[in-house]
């Protein structure tokens, strides 16, 4: 309870006991063993996780080429929003890469916190608002900085990940090309 408090916390801010509680009763453990779907594409997905062990990879197939749009880690939250929040097909697979252990709430419990507990759609809004930021910080770095510099940021924010995720993955990510990215690898390598 203490871990999950303290990720409620990092994402929505301060709340008391008695609130984290409330939240709290609406989630319960899920685990999925590697290479199990979280939800695919065209599907509804029908949950929201918070990630408390393990990797799960967001990616679509285009035009046969798979791009990972993003690899959630550990106190990271998950869903595929178009589904989850819109009711409309997914966009995304969501897979998980290793053993995973998550703190889910589904859809219908989602709702009904919302109506039982009116301070939710303050939070709601924070998270919206922190994912929007997010996705305005990725945009602005593949507009304005360079592949290396989106390596390099993306490593020091990451670092673990270089070891445990496939690296054309992590290439799709930052919206380089595999070959772009072993070269800047490389580079950094022989520059350390």
């Amino acid at each position: 309870m203490e871990e999950f408090n303290k990720v409620i916390q990092t994402h929505f801010g301060q709340l008391t006991n008695k609130e984290l509680a409330t939240i709290h009763s609406y989630f319960h453990e899920e685990q999925l063993q590697k290479n199990d779907f979280f939800t695919k594409s065209e599907k509804v997905c029908d949950r929201l996780s918070i990630v408390k062990s393990g990797i799960l990879r967001v990616y679509a197939l285009s035009d046969g080429k798979e791009i990972t749009q993003w690899i959630s880690t550990e106190n990271f939250l998950i869903t595929e929003v178009s589904g989850f929040f819109f009711d409309q097909p997914n966009r995304w697979t969501i897979q998980a890469f290793t053993d995973t252990k998550l703190l889910t709430i589904t859809k219908t419990n989602y709702h009904k916190l919302c109506k039982e507990f009116p301070k939710w759609n303050t939070i709601e809004k924070r998270l919206i608002l922190k994912c929007f930021a997010m996705i305005e910080d990725r945009v602005f770095s593949h507009l304005s900085m360079t592949a290396e510099e989106r390596y390099d940021l993306y490593f020091e924010q990451n670092r673990a990940l270089f070891n445990q995720v496939p690296l054309q993955y992590i290439a799709s990510v930052l919206g380089m090309s595999p070959e772009t990215f072993s070269r800047i690898r490389k580079r950094q390598a022989e520059n350390s």
